[in-house]
């Protein structure tokens, strides 16, 4: 049995505390509070851009305070391209296009880390064009 006290992890045997020091780190943020708030607002979006398997496997692999986020919005019927993305997000927050940039790409990175590649993979040939960058990844196109 689990304890109450024992912080959640993901399949990954990430905690919440942990993905919130790993964003705070890569995103140079001066304190935890600005981090969380960053995870806390860019997996909220995402939740808005996913579903099917990918949502739920992405769920499973983000430590559990992460993922309750992730999945407690509904999905939009209306996907939005990666610049879409990052200008409803600023737009909602209240952050410049620049800062909500910066934290979209530091926040995605963490999650891209959690994912693996073939979960990735899956989750960026579902969305839009324009999050693989999001997510540390070049986006790669066909010419025409």
């Amino acid at each position: 049995m689990i304890s109450q006290l024992e912080p959640c992890r993901s399949t990954t045997g990430t905690t919440f505390e942990q993905m919130l020091e790993r964003v705070r780190y890569e995103g140079a943020y001066p304190t935890r509070a600005q981090a969380e708030r960053s995870v806390r607002a860019v997996l909220a979006a995402l939740g808005r851009q996913l579903t099917g398997e990918e949502r739920v496997e992405l769920a499973a692999r983000l430590p559990h305070e992460a993922a309750v986020i992730l999945t407690s919005e509904i999905p939009a019927t209306e996907p939005l391209t990666g610049w879409g993305f990052v200008k409803d997000l600023a737009s909602r927050t209240g952050g410049s296009m620049a800062t909500t940039r910066w934290d979209t790409g530091t926040v995605l990175r963490v999650v891209a880390q959690l994912a693996g590649e073939e979960l990735l993979s899956r989750v960026l040939a579902q969305l839009p064009s324009g999050y693989a960058l999001l997510f540390g990844r070049a986006e790669l196109t066909r010419a025409a």
